[in-house]
């Protein structure tokens, strides 16, 4: 790298969604020269708002929350332009026969968790009564008639609640038909600070990036096959939902963002964007 004075602290999400876009940074060797921290979401969220990472992927709701603390890295997120297969409602019912019923939040996940809210109540115009609990369907639907699952979890549900009679509605389907705009649920954000200390690491990081998640993609089904030895799905599933997940943040992306954001500020979750929109990464 350009700049020796720093390795950056890259934080990395260790689900399958964010395979894609480590795939080719192990294969290029870019790995080393980068420190990183394979966490959960809400650790890494967090530790990015601490200090504690320089660069790394923050929910869409966390970043939001923190945007006069970070930059956005550009054409770089994890989304949807349409189904998304890993943030679904899994319901006992139709979701508008959910007024009052109890909904389990099996997971952490802010931004999947309340853009569930916000379809329950501005679009199916219900109001249930949301509680925690781990991400296991079957006790969730012990305790509650519907649940909303996120990350690997959710996408084993898919396959699996039909099965039992189920009825899945899948989010991020649900926000594109509701909207028309694409669903952004993580994006990659640099501290300012060491964004202005340290610009070419991270323009070098970012491209690094890119260029993974480019190699990732046009190596697809080699990437699913890898993918299928160490996790409960088989290699044709990945890759459909690898094809499915959109990596990008243009500008119909970025419309899908600030829709978001402008939602989820009227109801007093996050801070109102300012009128320019997210600011990014000028390297």
């Amino acid at each position: 790298m350009s700049e020796r004075t720093a390795r950056p602290r890259v934080g990395h999400i260790q689900f399958l969604n964010c395979l894609p876009i480590y795939w080719g940074l192990m294969r290029s060797g870019a790995l080393i020269d980068v420190d990183l921290h394979k966490d959960s979401p809400d650790r890494l969220n967090a530790g990015l708002v601490a200090g504690d990472l320089d660069i790394g992927p923050i929910s869409l709701v966390e970043y939001l929350r923190h945007a006069d603390e970070l930059l956005l890295l550009p054409d770089l997120a994890v989304g949807s332009d349409g189904p998304v297969l890993s943030v679904n409602v899994v319901s006992t019912r139709p979701l508008t026969e959910l007024d009052g019923a109890r909904v389990a939040l099996g997971s952490t996940s802010r931004t999947g968790v309340l853009l569930a809210q916000l379809l329950l109540g501005e679009r199916y115009g219900v109001r249930p009564e949301y509680f925690r609990c781990p991400p296991d369907l079957t006790q969730m639907l012990l305790e509650a008639d519907a649940g909303v699952l996120i990350g690997d979890v959710a996408l084993r549900a898919l396959y699996e609640a039909p099965r039992k009679g189920l009825a899945v509605t899948d989010l991020g389907q649900a926000w594109r038909e509701w909207t028309g705009l694409p669903m952004v649920f993580a994006v990659w954000a640099v501290r300012r600070e060491f964004a202005a200390a340290h610009p070419g690491l991270v323009k070098e990081v970012h491209e690094a990036f890119l260029r993974s998640r480019d190699l990732c993609l046009a190596e697809l089904d080699q990437v699913a096959e890898a993918g299928a030895r160490w996790e409960p799905f088989d290699a044709d599933t990945l890759a459909t939902y690898f094809r499915t997940l959109d990596f990008s943040l243009g500008e119909r992306q970025v419309a899908g963002l600030r829709e978001f954001a402008r939602r989820a500020a009227a109801i007093g979750e996050v801070p109102a964007l300012p009128a320019g929109g997210p600011e990014f990464f000028q390297g």
